[in-house]
């Protein structure tokens, strides 16, 4: 449950051009400008990987920054309780609440043959994260996570590392987007024991390994199998223009280097052009 948790625990006309002009492929930008006196970092992670090594730039930029910033603060002691808290419906629902009687069977089955419990003990979570519980599995290979590399060499340079929300906030978002939903994304990994899920996965690490922010986000938002792409906006938009000014803050106090979602980065309402339009230069860091 802790690795499931983890791994759940980026003038008129000159606007109008910024928003058709196309994303060079880099995971790593550099934020200057604005008043900064020196450069801080943009980092497009992936929460879950078979191998997360950090390449020389990104190490460079995090010897060259003195705080990490997440989306969470994941050395908070708390994290994992506060994010317990956050799993579970509200409002007494249940699973059954959102499904026929013939999909909970399929479901329930479907539970049971993958991770060995009955779907009675998990029935009162978010569908959400009972189809997270199933990610590790979409790898076929022990998880890595590039947040854990990125805190591990934090930790080595005795440097904080803070978040851009907490995880009441990031867990209230699977409140905003409908159970019902929620729920069909379950029904449909049960119904074909995750060959969708695995296919689509592997072309979202295409993307990724290629640094192809902008592919990544297209592939997001051309999915219409998933209530993700449906609620693009509390899932990703509203999230990084929240994200803007604690970006803007941290980095006028010291350099900082920023780890979020790759799929945070790219699109109209990415983080990326969301910084220029705020006034800061970010440029691929190649």
């Amino acid at each position: 449950m802790k690795r499931i948790l983890f791994t759940l625990a980026i003038s008129l006309s000159s606007f109008m051009m910024l928003q058709a002009q196309k994303l060079e492929k880099s995971l790593l930008w550099e934020i200057s400008g604005n008043g900064l006196t020196e450069s801080s970092y943009l980092y497009g992670t992936i929460h879950m990987t078979c191998q997360a090594t950090l390449n020389e730039n990104v190490q460079k930029a995090l010897d060259d920054t003195t705080l990490l910033v997440l989306e969470l603060d994941m050395d908070d002691p708390s994290l994992m309780m506060n994010m317990m808290g956050g799993l579970y419906m509200k409002d007494n629902k249940t699973i059954k609440d959102f499904v026929s009687e013939d999909e909970y069977e399929i479901i329930s089955k479907f539970i049971n043959e993958q991770l060995g419990m009955p779907l009675e003990s998990m029935a009162t979570m978010k569908p959400f994260f009972i189809t997270a519980a199933f990610y590790p599995k979409l790898l076929g290979c022990p998880v890595e996570s590039y947040e854990e590399a990125l805190m591990k060499v934090a930790h080595a340079q005795d440097e904080e590392v803070l978040g851009l929300e907490t995880v009441e906030e990031q867990l209230n978002v699977f409140d905003e987007i409908p159970y019902k939903d929620q729920a069909i994304d379950l029904l449909r990994s049960a119904k074909d024991n995750l060959a969708y899920d695995k296919e689509s996965f592997q072309k979202l690490m295409q993307y990724y390994n290629n640094e192809d922010i902008e592919g990544m986000i297209t592939m997001m938002e051309e999915d219409k199998n998933l209530s993700t792409t449906k609620h693009k906006d509390k899932m990703l938009d509203n999230r990084n223009k929240n994200w803007i000014s604690k970006i803007g803050d941290h980095a006028k106090t010291q350099p900082t280097f920023f780890g979020v979602g790759a799929a945070h980065l790219a699109g109209d309402n990415g983080v990326i052009k969301l910084l220029r339009k705020a006034g800061f230069t970010v440029k691929a860091s190649i």
